[in-house]
Formats: C-alpha cells, sequence, structure tokens
C-alpha cells in the first residue's frame, strides 16, 4: 500500500473558518480582478446593464435564467482567464512559447463565450421581437 500522501500545510481542514476564509478569497479575488483588469471592469460594466435587461427581454425564468448565466459566464471565463496571465506573469516576463500558448488559450475561451453569448441574445431578442 503506497504512503499517505503529506497534507499541504496550505489546506484546511473545514468547518466555518474555511467557510470564511474561502469568502474572504473570494472577495479579494474580485476586487483585484476590478482593480488591475481592465477586461473585466468592461464585461462587469456590460453586465449590470444586461441582467435587468434580461428581465425585459426574457418571456420566460428559463429566458431570463439563460441571458444572465451567460453574462455570468462570460465574468467567470474572464476570472480565470485573468488567473492563468497573472499565472503566467509570475512564472516569467520573458517571451516563452508555452506561456503565450497559455495566455491565447484563455483570450480564446473568453472569445468563444463572448460569442456564444451574444449567439444567444440575439436568438431571445429576435424570438421576442419578430416572431
Amino acid at each position: 500500500m503506497p504512503p499517505t500522501p503529506h497534507p499541504s500545510p496550505y489546506k484546511s481542514t473545514g468547518g466555518l473558518r474555511r467557510i470564511l476564509n474561502a469568502l474572504r478569497y473570494s472577495l479579494q479575488g474580485l476586487r483585484a480582478a476590478i482593480q488591475y483588469e481592465a477586461a473585466f471592469r468592461q464585461e462587469l460594466v456590460l453586465a449590470i446593464l444586461l441582467i435587468p435587461a434580461a428581465f425585459f427581454l426574457g418571456r420566460s425564468t428559463d429566458e431570463v435564467f439563460i441571458l444572465i448565466a451567460s453574462v455570468i459566464l462570460v465574468l467567470v471565463v474572464e476570472l480565470l482567464n485573468s488567473a492563468i496571465e497573472a499565472l503566467a506573469d509570475a512564472l516569467s516576463v520573458e517571451t516563452h512559447p508555452l506561456l503565450g500558448r497559455a495566455k491565447d488559450l484563455g483570450s480564446a475561451a473568453v472569445m468563444l463565450m463572448l460569442l456564444f453569448t451574444i449567439a444567444i441574445w440575439v436568438a431571445v431578442g429576435i424570438s421576442r421581437f419578430l416572431m
């Protein structure tokens, strides 16, 4: 039987303290995204405008949920992309093909999510106003 892996000193054991720490780290991450990431700030402004618009555009609870979910997913993918970029920059600011590829892949993920979100909003808008 293989030996039991040594637990990381950075992992918490659970309980209320873990939940409060997780919340604190999450809020720090959101603050950092707002402070340092221009793309996140732009997408956040769009989210602030689009989420209320979803209640007008959607004709059912399902449509409203899908519209809002697509906008939230743009923010989530942007946060992940920003995390990849920050990690890549922490490893090296020198040009490296794999770090460049990682950044490009993260950017592609954001682009695909934005295109998908646009398609959802256009489809719901067409069904609302033209059908």
